[in-house]
């Protein structure tokens, strides 16, 4: 639980009674942010070494200011002080100094370095006036996308204008003071509220440099900010820059810069990223909408109760709206106890367009370290604007409209400009002009260039006369939308005299003179190379490479898009999931080719019986997905998906042998099971899980109550438990060859389930169970010991130091009596403990990343070996991979089967081997299917392999008589 406790500096005395009765020395981690409204080194040092000395484990930040907030009051001249109190969130701070960092996003680098960690949630900094803090928080940012940021400027309390940050240990006042709080669980609530409007004219960046503009449409800068804010702004610099900040739009989008210093070249300094060919205008706060947007989401926020609140306000606006200001505040501590002070600069890296730097602004963060608690909504949610405001609010508006109707008067003066030179003889887009009809009436030297025209061939033809038949219709749709006053865009493929078929990207803007629309402008670009490089990258990721089918993530985008046009249009729809039946066996048996090859057949059975309205996708492995749109009637679909299925389960025929595959389907429907594109997909998902439980080649409804599948749960519960006690189980041995002798070193100990009655069971079907019911203990356990005395067995009977590789699941490994397992398994079989190896995956190891290391190192204690199996499936992070104590990679089959000279994979497995000499650990290849495969790992010094190729799992006489015989022949 966080626990604030604020007070005001009255002595150094009544300082420690504080800290006495409210008991902080006991708490295990704290936070204290001072705020000093006067500027005393002397004091704000004896302050430190006070709570220092009563509270040790006490980590302050803090900084000079104007004024200061407690419990939501507002005062000025003050020392306050805000203890936070943390039981689960660790806090460390740190301060650092300009003159020890190049730039100023060095710093921000340096504050994730130093501070943030696997779980750091936010950073809290105050800088001195003189950094830098757009590039400081870019360099947070590079370094930590997920890291919340907050914060504000440190503000003048002293002479000269002077600021200080400080923390326990130093302090500066040219630099930065950060915090960080780590903890991933922690609640965090961000709340941000600016308003700015645009007022005059605009003007464009033509040359700009680190910050520095030097020109405005040729100007000196200087020249244009003197012209329309007078010299007075530029004395008052940078306090007045605040003020008037200029209001920066580019690509659609608006944000702030605040002029900080004039240069005596004439240019202009300012806070914030300006790029050549910006528009720049003066900007004025939006009172009457800054209000109301900052009511509307406190009371938002009000909705639950929250532990504490940092609040970090602009000094500029407690000057120009104190009342509302003490309002906010107020409101604020009614959610949480808050504390903070006025800054000359605020940030918060939620805010909806991003992180900013920002005036006029209040911005705040709402923290609990348990779940905030709902509550009613209390207090006064409105504002009167005092009347002294109004004035000032009028008077905007005047100059707001006075503003428009100019921007108005210099269009039309630059209307003739714009249609000769602008727009034409200079650019490489090629551009052209049509009337109201569509007719040519101009096109520059790039449209000749591209198209192979004349550009008197073209005038006065309709523009509809070059385009597609199939695309007239669309053209004219952008073209009516262009004279309606709307920009468009959008793409095309035209025929050229030179290159024939070709895509371009084509804007229409509306051409208006003394305004009315007289035509249209087309502007446009040759697409065709980046179109093509777009469509194979979409092709990569949002389709499957075997089948052409959308995958996954492009199918969940296509139900998304169709549940939108459902709930408008009150339809329905159906998800469909189907799994093929045992189809691991044809993997196992034939290898991952043939099962491609056969997958690929069944695609195009299920394309051929599919209705209007249908689509396919694939969902993984040997899952399909399909979506119904129309005639979504259970009827409907249970004839559809009968055909379907008599489809898949026709013999397939592949190198001369004959197959049969069953598909198990799970149907959800919107809006019956569910409202959004997951919770269809999870029901489904479900639902196909219980046909495939109940024995496969069958359809089930989500929606359909599943007493039949329970009772089939059930029994294979019963079944499992019997099987143990039997046990009905028995173990194959894949064999493990060193790649430089050939030799046979070892095998994997694989499981099997022989049913008295269903036959072999794979253990895809009876594993999830078993771990679902926590039965997997006793099996693990079981496989450990079997493996350990037979492994002990061969070694006895002359068949050579051999290892034994078991396979750990991920509910096995956490438990706590794990290690001791290994022990017992190791004590009864007398086998010694660096003849085990044990494998396990990458999401094991990282569910509890800590524990998983400690049981890791206790297991090497032992002499027992440990490997990643499948790696490069899971999270593959070189951050946690380099601190595992690990002996041997296994690289998933995944890479190995299409492993080919010429393929991506040869540069992945290749960089796995490589990392594994590097980290001095054995690397292991699974799945090795063919020669080819083999000589290239041995080529790329892989040490160990295992596969078809080598040998399948064998039961334990199959693998004694191999090893024999391999043994005969040294």
């Amino acid at each position: 639980m966080a626990v604030s406790l604020n007070c005001t500096f009255e002595g150094f005395s009544e300082l420690e009674d504080f800290i006495l009765k409210n008991e902080l020395q006991d708490y295990p981690s704290i936070m204290a942010q001072i705020f000093a409204g006067i500027y005393n080194t002397e004091k704000i040092n004896a302050i430190i070494s006070l709570l220092k000395s009563a509270i040790p484990k006490l980590v302050i930040i803090g900084c000079t200011t104007n004024g200061v907030i407690k419990d939501g009051k507002l005062s000025d001249n003050q020392i306050v002080l805000s203890f936070t109190a943390f039981e689960k969130t660790v806090v460390k701070s740190t301060l650092l100094h300009m003159k020890d960092f190049s730039n100023s996003r060095r710093m921000g680098k340096k504050v994730v370095h130093e501070l943030c960690e696997l779980g750091s949630k936010i950073v809290i900094a105050f800088p001195t006036k003189n950094v830098d803090i757009h590039s400081f928080l870019e360099g947070i940012k590079e370094e930590n996308q997920d890291v919340i940021m907050i914060g504000g400027a440190a503000n003048a309390s002293g002479i000269n204008n002077d600021t200080l940050v400080f923390n326990e240990n130093e302090m500066t006042n040219s630099g930065v003071v950060a915090a960080v709080l780590n903890n991933e669980d922690l609640f965090v609530k961000t709340y941000t509220n600016y308003q700015w409007r645009p007022i005059g004219k605009t003007f464009t960046v033509n040359k700009v440099k680190d910050g520095i503009i030097y020109g405005i449409e040729s100007k000196k800068p200087v020249q244009l900010i003197k012209k329309y804010l007078g010299e007075d702004f530029v004395k008052g610099l940078p306090k007045t820059g605040a003020e008037f900040p200029l209001l920066v739009k580019r690509n659609g989008r608006e944000f702030t810069v605040f002029i900080k210093d004039f240069l005596s070249n004439g240019a202009i300094q300012v806070a914030g990223n300006v790029k050549e060919g910006d528009v720049l205008s003066f900007a004025y706060v939006n009172i009457p909408k800054m209000i109301q947007d900052s009511l509307h989401d406190l009371k938002s926020l009000a909705k639950h109760s929250y532990e504490t609140v940092f609040a970090y306000c602009s000094s500029s606006r407690k000057k120009l709206l104190k009342d509302y200001t003490s309002k906010e505040m107020e409101l604020l501590n009614g959610i949480g106890k808050t504390t903070g002070f006025f800054s000359s600069s605020e940030f918060c890296s939620l805010d909806k367009d991003g992180l900013q730097v920002k005036e006029y602004t209040t911005t705040a963060i709402a923290l609990s370290e348990n779940e905030p608690v709902k509550k009613e909504i209390q207090g006064i949610y409105k504002y009167n604007i005092p009347e002294e405001i109004q004035s000032i609010m009028t008077l905007t508006h005047l100059i707001e409209a006075t503003s428009s109707e100019i921007k108005g008067l210099n269009q039309e003066l630059m209307a003739s400009e714009q249609n000769y030179k602008s727009l034409f003889d200079n650019n490489t887009d090629f551009i052209y002009s049509t009337d109201l009809k569509g007719r040519f009436t101009s096109a520059n030297p790039s449209f000749a260039a591209a198209f192979g025209y004349d550009v008197d061939e073209i005038i006065g033809d309709s523009a509809l006369n070059y385009v597609q038949k199939e695309d007239v219709l669309k053209v004219k749709r952008h073209f009516y939308n262009s004279l309606k006053g709307k920009e468009q865009i959008y793409e095309l493929e035209l025929f050229t005299k030179s290159e024939g078929k070709q895509y371009f990207q084509i804007k229409n803007i509306p051409i208006t003179v003394n305004n009315e629309i007289i035509g249209i402008y087309g502007i446009g670009k040759n697409i065709t190379d980046q179109k093509k490089i777009r469509d194979q990258m979409e092709q990569l990721a949002y389709y499957d490479s075997q089948t052409g089918l959308p995958n996954r993530v492009k199918f969940t985008e296509m139900i998304k898009e169709h549940i939108e046009r459902a709930k408008k249009k009150k339809r329905k729809l159906a998800v469909l999931i189907i799994d093929m039946d045992r189809f691991k066996i044809i993997n196992d048996s034939l290898g991952h080719y043939a099962g491609d090859q056969i997958l690929k057949e069944l695609t195009n059975r299920i394309k051929e019986r599919m209705p209007l309205g249908t689509y396919l996708g694939r969902f993984g492995g040997d899952k399909f997905i399909l979506m119904m749109t129309k005639n979504v009637e259970v009827e409907y679909i249970r004839k559809t998906i009968k055909s379907l299925i008599e489809s898949i389960r026709k013999p397939i025929f592949y190198n001369h042998q004959e197959f049969f595959v069953t598909a198990s389907v799970g149907v959800a429907f919107y809006p019956n099971d569910g409202f959004d594109v997951d919770s269809l997909l999870k029901n489904a998902d479900t639902a196909v899980n219980r046909s495939k439980n109940a024995g496969g080649n069958r359809i089930t409804y989500y929606s359909i109550e599943m007493n039949q599948d329970a009772l089939s749960r059930l029994e294979m519960e019963s079944s499992l438990r019997r099987a143990i006690m039997i046990p009905e189980f028995f173990l194959c041995y894949q064999p493990l060859m060193e790649l430089n002798t050939g030799k046979i070193y070892g095998s994997e100990a694989l499981i099997r389930w022989e049913h008295p009655v269903n036959g072999l069971i794979s253990p895809g079907e009876f594993i999830p169970v078993a771990e679902e019911t926590g039965l997997i203990d006793e099996i693990g356990e079981w496989v450990l010991q079997t493996a350990c005395k037979q492994n002990k067995q061969w070694q006895e009977s002359g068949l050579g130091n051999l290892i034994i590789s078991v396979n750990v699941s991920a509910h096995q490994f956490q438990q706590p009596q794990f290690v001791k397992q290994v022990k017992r398994a190791l004590h009864d079989s007398g086998l010694a403990p660096q003849y085990l190896h044990l494998e396990l995956t990458e999401s094991v190891m990282i569910r509890n990343i800590n524990y998983s290391i400690s049981v890791m190192q206790e297991l090497q204690k032992l002499g027992v070996k440990v490997s990643i199996d499948d790696f490069g499936t899971g999270y593959s992070s070189l951050s946690y991979l380099k601190n595992l104590p690990i002996d041997y990679l296994k690289i998933d089959r995944s890479f190995i089967n299409n492993l080919k000279v010429d393929t991506s994979d040869i540069a992945i497995v290749k960089a796995i081997i490589t990392m594994g000499h590097g980290l001095s650990v054995k690397v292991v290849a699974e799945g090795v299917e063919s020669k080819e495969q083999m000589d290239l790992l041995k080529e790329l010094k892989c040490h160990y392999a295992q596969g078809f190729y080598i040998n399948k799992p064998l039961r334990q006489k199959e693998f004694e008589e191999g090893l024999k015989n391999s043994l005969s022949h040294l």
